[in-house]
């Protein structure tokens, strides 16, 4: 399927698309449209058909390619109740699956940017993020439908005999989605920085990553290791020809003989050591994700709650039965783990250390 969102109205404030071929979707934002981030100009819907569009159609409609996400269902009579226990105007019909569309499409628009812009291997990150940006924020916009229908505005109640108490835990259960649903949206920028950092344990291709790096590492260490050799033989002609095989440039192998504020040449003995640091640091990782990937460790009962070994979402995650109290929280925390509404649960990174730091804070049960 190929989709085309569309940048014009006529004066009717109908899309213009091309008459033919009919297309097989027609999606339809509303009068005011919505502009993309980092793309000019306004987008009123889209159109989808099976076949691609001449390119000529599509520069006469000015109309823009882009990826067909995936969609979750919104609960469109849950969000009716609770628009109609908010306002007397009546309820446009589909227009919170509209308001969830725009912003999955204004993601999926982000994230194909990014692909474009990054190496392949860091695409089933992407789409990861982007399936969960798409679950997550109909579940928070469903979630946000029935906290609107627990009580009604005082302007459609009346003052009289107002339930305030359940006002305040509707208020409370609001400001709650509200924080979960400022946390989806920071999943944009988690997109958007994918394949521009650091090489993250949750990425497919970590290990294969990790041992790409190291191999850079042992070879750049063995380079100084090769140029201080060098550099030390007596006779600097045959040294200088040496650091030429190795692959140094006439003003390489100046600035290596050239003496730094200490008076040392060549490659410094902290730079060897730094380097040789980061082998070790590297190799380590290696080893705890292989051990991870081949011998998962597996979850435990505590008091209050059980651990949840979660090798998909790769996070080890604490359920409690009750909500914890605060001391209890408060050590959750400082232990490195974090709400997740979505989950349910108390979690952080399933590494090594996220696993000793689950078992202080939540130590097994004893048989």
């Amino acid at each position: 399927m190929y989709r085309y969102y569309t940048t014009k109205l006529n004066q009717y404030g109908i899309m213009e698309y091309p008459p033919l071929p009919i297309p097989d979707t027609v999606g339809h934002y509303g009068k005011n449209g919505i502009a993309f981030e980092g793309i000019c100009g306004h987008f009123y819907g889209f159109v989808e058909y099976e076949k691609e569009l001449p390119a000529s159609d599509v520069a006469n409609f000015d109309l823009v390619p882009g990826p067909s996400p995936s969609y979750y269902p919104i609960d469109e009579e849950t969000a009716r109740r609770a628009h109609e226990m908010m306002s007397f105007r009546d309820y446009q019909k589909g227009s919170k699956t509209w308001q969830y569309r725009v912003r999955v499409d204004e993601a999926s628009m982000i994230a194909d940017r990014q692909k474009k812009r990054i190496d392949p291997m860091y695409h089933e990150k992407v789409d990861r993020l982007l399936a969960s940006f798409s679950r997550r924020l109909a579940e928070n916009l469903n979630a946000e439908s029935r906290i609107g229908t627990m009580c009604p505005s005082v302007l459609i109640s009346g003052g009289s005999n107002f339930p305030v108490r359940k006002k305040q835990r509707q208020n409370e259960a609001s400001e709650r989605n509200m924080k979960e649903y400022q946390e989806i949206m920071g999943l944009i920028s988690r997109i958007c920085s994918v394949g521009t950092g650091g090489i993250s344990s949750d990425e497919p291709q970590a290990i294969e990553k990790l041992k790409l790096k190291l191999e850079k590492l042992e070879k750049h260490q063995e380079l100084m290791k090769a140029a201080n050799a060098a550099i030390r033989m007596k006779d600097r002609g045959k040294g200088d020809a040496k650091l030429k095989e190795l692959g140094y440039a006439p003003d390489e192998i100046a600035e290596l003989r050239a003496p730094d504020f200490c008076g040392r040449v060549g490659y410094p003995a902290y730079e060897l050591s730094n380097n040789l640091a980061n082998i070790k640091r590297v190799r380590e990782r290696i080893a705890s994700l292989e051990k991870l990937k081949e011998a998962p460790p597996e979850g435990w009962g505590f008091d209050g709650g059980h651990v949840v070994v979660n090798t998909e979402e790769n996070r080890v995650q604490l359920i409690y039965d009750e909500k914890p109290d605060a001391d209890t929280r408060a050590k959750l925390k400082a232990n490195g783990f974090r709400w997740a509404p979505s989950q349910g649960a108390w979690q952080r990174q399933l590494t090594s250390a996220g696993m000793s730091a689950a078992r202080d804070v939540a130590p097994p049960v004893e048989s």
